[in-house]
């Protein structure tokens, strides 16, 4: 009885599976882009614990946290207290979401050019989609729409009335920027824009009417999911 329950619950480890399903295998052959999110997590964390392969390790975590958006928002001790994960592999975690994060920002220097909304929130999504605290961040925009560059402005709870119209525009001046994007995450994951949301944006329009310099959007962005004011007509009112 003891002997079935064993092996009805026995994992193979990664050098126990045939080598063309291997992980790292795989990749040689195929690219990384041919592997599952599993897959590119088990050759990061490298071995597994206690019978369990890196690979299901990798299912575990991303079932743990409701996919990979959700591993990028926990936080170290989270994961240092996870099965088998401890510091080293914890670390190795968080280092893989900070690259990928600076990735993005480092295409801000290629002075993409925002379009339409998604083009923005492409921008942003990795940046501020994953904080578990709000910020508040602006994309700076010169005559064409191409990006100059990208501050947050303001993190934590944040709402009409912590939201100082001076200071989202004072980079903006000193860039001599032709329009702006404003953006800021709600950790909820749920994009709905709030009455502050709309307030707020309908403050920075009328004050970037007065300084010549265009609000073209302010998008709330959630966990890969995201809403723009304009498009939905909240704020940009003309009066």
């Amino acid at each position: 009885m003891v002997a079935k329950n064993e092996a009805s619950t026995y994992r193979p480890t990664i050098k126990e599976l045939p080598e063309q399903e291997r992980p790292r295998e795989r990749l040689y052959r195929l690219g990384p882009a041919a592997l599952s999110t599993a897959e590119l997590l088990a050759i990061l964390l490298r071995t597994g614990v206690g019978g369990e392969s890196a690979l299901a390790m990798a299912n575990r975590l991303l079932a743990r946290y409701g996919g990979l958006a959700g591993l990028a928002r926990a936080s170290l001790s989270q994961l240092r207290a996870e099965r088998g994960v401890g510091l080293a592999k914890a670390a190795q975690i968080q280092a893989a979401v900070e690259l990928g994060r600076r990735l993005t920002l480092a295409a801000l220097e290629g002075r993409p050019q925002i379009r339409s909304p998604a083009d923005a929130a492409t921008l942003l999504l990795p940046e501020i989609g994953y904080r578990e605290q709000e910020h508040f961040y602006v994309l700076f925009l010169d005559i064409r729409n191409r990006v100059l560059g990208g501050e947050s402005i303001y993190k934590g709870n944040l709402d009409q009335t912590q939201i100082r119209v001076a200071d989202v525009f004072r980079e903006a001046v000193r860039r001599n920027c032709a329009a702006i994007v404003v953006a800021h995450n709600h950790p909820s994951g749920d994009p709905t824009p709030s009455p502050d949301d709309v307030a707020v944006t309908r403050d920075l329009v009328q004050a970037g009417r007065l300084l010549g310099i265009e609000v073209l959007d302010h998008l709330v962005i959630g966990h890969q999911r995201w809403v723009s004011l304009r498009e939905r007509g909240l704020g940009f009112e003309i009066r």
